[in-house]
C-alpha cells in the first residue's frame, strides 16, 4: 500500500510545480507587455557597451 500513496505524493508534487511554472510564466509575459517599446534605432540594452572581437585579458593574465 505504500506505493499509492507515493505515487499520489509525487503526482501532487508534479502538478504544483507545473502551476508554479505557469504562474511564473503569465508574470513574464505581462512584464513584457508593459515594457516600453525601443525607438527604432535605439541600442538594445541587454548588448549595451559590448563590443565585437577580441577581448582584453584580465589583470591576473597581464603580468
Amino acid at each position: 500500500m505504500q506505493g499509492r500513496s507515493t505515487k499520489r505524493q509525487k503526482e501532487m508534487a508534479r502538478q504544483q510545480k507545473q502551476r508554479e511554472k505557469d504562474t511564473k510564466k503569465a508574470e513574464r509575459k505581462t512584464e513584457k507587455d508593459q515594457r516600453p517599446a525601443r525607438a527604432p534605432g535605439e541600442e538594445d540594452p541587454d548588448i549595451a557597451g559590448i563590443v565585437p572581437g577580441p577581448q582584453p585579458l584580465p589583470e591576473a593574465f597581464n603580468s
